[in-house]
């Protein structure tokens, strides 16, 4: 055979098997790591507050700009919603998000679920959009936005969702486990969720030690932490600090920001080395 043309086919073969080994590598990283996206890390009026002239309202840093609390999960080709508030279009929009796999409602405060009727492109293309939450919230879902789960002579542009009623025990979404974490939003039962490594808890103001146990050996939480002030339903910022402390994460993220929390920069000054503000449409790979 022609010594050239062996060499070509060296070669080739080499590449074939570099280019395979790559892919592979490729796949494996993507299916091991999450990407997390903070679609909006503000309180319930978001910031700046309307008609407002505090001066975190004013600040020109598009840190101290907050859409209402929300997070996307991406595991591998799976992308999954943890919360739809008022500003879900626009953050769709910013994100580039192009499909949902599932959303994950931590419970049924409006700030957390008014953006329900504009997952409808997302059902146009996908149909049913799967919707896990408290039987509680579910019926509250149903009451507030009944076209959606009506099953005679629906509009035929309402969205569509298939509904899955979770408890406080592991669940899974293709393959991957989900971990409730049951808090307390006052005297309203609340949901966290922990995928793997990650864990990520609004709207808490109490959660029970049976509960923090169950995020040992987090490399990521993601807590609220409204303002410095105490507050009679969320964390402040003392209580936050408390319990990332007590958590033990690799890393902390605050979140559901108020303005008067104060400036973003100046507020990470202070915070621990491995604590840090969250702000709207900051990604982290874990």
């Amino acid at each position: 055979m022609n010594p050239i043309f062996c060499g070509f086919r060296k070669k080739g073969y080499l590449k074939l098997q570099t280019d395979t080994i790559l892919l592979c590598w490729f796949l494996f990283i993507k299916l091991c790591f999450l990407k997390i996206t903070f679609l909006g890390t503000g309180t319930s009026q978001g910031i700046p507050v309307i008609g407002s002239n505090h001066p975190v309202c004013l600040s020109e840093d598009s840190r101290d700009k907050r859409l209402r609390v929300s997070v996307l999960v991406e595991v591998g080709d799976y992308v999954y919603l943890i919360d739809c508030g008022p500003d879900f279009r626009q953050q769709m929009l910013t994100s580039g998000c192009t499909k949902i796999d599932a959303i994950l409602f931590t419970h049924e405060h409006a700030d957390h679920v008014n953006g329900l009727d504009d997952i409808r492109p997302f059902c146009f293309k996908q149909g049913d959009v799967p919707i896990y939450a408290h039987e509680r919230v579910i019926n509250s879902l149903k009451y507030r936005f009944d076209y959606v789960f009506e099953t005679e002579n629906k509009y035929p542009g309402a969205p569509s969702v298939s509904v899955n009623i979770i408890e406080n025990k592991p669940f899974a979404l293709n393959g991957v486990e989900v971990m409730p974490i049951n808090g307390k939003h006052l005297d309203l039962q609340v949901f966290g969720f922990r995928f793997e490594n990650f864990a990520y808890l609004t709207d808490m103001k109490t959660i029970e030690d049976e509960e923090v146990e169950k995020l040992n050996g987090l490399d990521v939480l993601v807590v609220n932490a409204l303002r410095i002030a105490p507050h009679y339903s969320h964390f402040n910022l003392e209580e936050a600090l408390a319990f990332v402390e007590k958590v033990n994460p690799k890393k902390a993220y605050l979140t559901h920001i108020s303005h008067l929390m104060g400036f973003h920069e100046d507020v990470e000054k202070t915070l621990p080395e491995n604590v840090f503000l969250a702000y709207d449409n900051l990604q982290i790979t874990i």
